[in-house]
């Protein structure tokens, strides 16, 4: 089993153009120059921009110095709008093929298991809607208090 890493490219992506674009001189973001932080490559940075751009929390800057700006204040970016923006998979799935129906596990696992399942969602999404791309950005500094204070970045540095 492995795990679907797209909302932390997503939030990554977020957080540096939040970071990058503190004054209003900064160039433009581009795909490139955002992969050499998540270490991957652009193209993989375009398709979660891509993501991100039908959601509306970012948007594409075409001409020859393009690239792509934040559409709102990262204070306004919940993590829950980035989940929703990257498929908002279910946190965990039921059996690939329908288990032994003549098995009394079997029979009632599925029930037992989507009013959990709900449960622990509704949490989750609770969290995520709690967290902004602001935070994230000010817990990702946390070693560097002198860039948020430096920078201009109200409030300074408080660990979530």
């Amino acid at each position: 089993m492995s795990t679907n890493s797209r909302m932390t490219t997503a939030v990554h992506v977020l957080t540096w153009m939040a970071f990058d674009r503190r004054g209003t001189d900064k160039e433009i973001a581009t795909s490139q120059r955002i992969a050499t932080s998540v270490n991957t490559n652009p193209v993989v940075i375009r398709r979660c921009l891509g993501e991100l751009r039908d959601a509306g929390l970012v948007e594409s800057v075409r001409g020859r110095s393009g690239g792509w700006v934040l559409s709102c204040d990262p204070g306004e970016i919940t993590l829950l709008d980035v989940y929703r923006a990257t498929g908002s998979e279910a946190l965990f799935g039921m059996h690939a093929a329908p288990p032994d129906a003549e098995c009394y596990v079997g029979h009632g696992i599925s029930s037992a298991l989507t009013g959990v399942y709900g449960e622990a969602t509704r949490a989750m999404c609770q969290v995520l809607r709690s967290t902004t791309i602001r935070d994230v950005l000010r817990s990702s500094l946390a070693d560097f208090p002198e860039l948020w204070e430096s920078q201009g970045l109200q409030g300074g540095i408080s660990q979530r």
